[in-house]
């Protein structure tokens, strides 16, 4: 894995003139738009680039974008993996793995997500402050990759505490309504049922996906700090719940998608 990892980062240098990003970003379903904010320098696709898995959700792009955004350079991934497209887990973090071997400080992470609280509206952005992983495995099975991290990583404090705290001001000083709260990670691909909605938000959810917790604890592991960020593209309350259709759920995202771009952009010019 060391070897595919480094083998990978050294193609995107030399297709990218040495390019050495501070942060790295990940953009989640109908969440592509924010690109278009970004002073783009070199762009791949993810078929190009040795070892890389290839999206196969249709409103995922499938390139690494590199430039800068709010005077930092960053790298954008335009398109996640997800354990149901038939990756394994080791597959779903290897972009984000590579992203640090790139030299990335900080991983910022969007996602769209099925609101769990009863608070919550469509639309809607929240800060993620911990999660429940109910995916059937995770990267760090297996094995020990001890180039990239301990045996045994601490997960008390995944998403760090000083980035969501900066969110938060930055959500105030813009007037933007931002919600915080837990984000439960499930396999999918189906949406849940009513009686799995209540259970979940039963054991402490905010929001539910299938995505972002894999991806978290690949980071952790690393010693990167992350932030991340909900979209809340439909309900899952009693009395709100509806059948949800993927166009549902790209326009809820675009609805929300110039104010996570704002967060993010602005989030990102906060950083040292």
């Amino acid at each position: 894995m060391i070897q595919y990892l480094q083998e990978a980062a050294a193609f995107i240098r030399q297709q990218t003139d040495q390019f050495t990003p501070d942060f790295g970003i990940v953009l989640g379903t109908g969440l592509g738009a924010l690109v278009q904010d970004i002073k783009v320098a070199h762009s791949l696709d993810y078929a190009d680039i040795p070892h890389f898995p290839v999206s196969t959700v249709e409103s995922h792009s499938g390139k690494l974008i590199f430039g800068e955004l709010g005077g930092r350079r960053v790298v954008v991934m335009q398109g996640r993996f997800h354990y149901y497209e038939g990756y394994t887990m080791e597959q779903v973090v290897f972009p984000i793995r590579v992203m640090k071997l790139l030299g990335i400080q900080k991983l910022f992470v969007s996602n769209a997500a099925g609101g769990l609280n009863e608070e919550f509206n469509t639309s809607d952005l929240m800060v993620i402050t911990d999660h429940i992983n109910l995916q059937p495995t995770n990267p760090l099975i297996g094995k020990n990759i001890d180039e990239l991290g301990p045996r045994f990583p601490d997960m008390s404090e995944p998403y760090d505490q000083h980035l969501v705290q900066q969110a938060l001001d930055v959500s105030q000083q813009h007037n933007l309504q931002v919600r915080t709260g837990v984000y439960v990670s499930v396999p999918g691909p189906m949406l849940e049922t009513k009686a799995e909605y209540r259970y979940l938000s039963t054991i402490g959810a905010d929001a539910v996906g299938m995505s972002t917790v894999p991806e978290v604890i690949a980071a952790v592991h690393m010693g990167l700090p992350v932030f991340a960020v909900s979209v809340i593209t439909d309900l899952c309350v009693p009395g709100k719940i509806k059948k949800v259709v993927l166009l549902d759920i790209l326009e809820a995202a675009a609805k929300a998608e110039p104010n996570m771009t704002l967060l993010i952009t602005e989030l990102i010019k906060r950083q040292a």
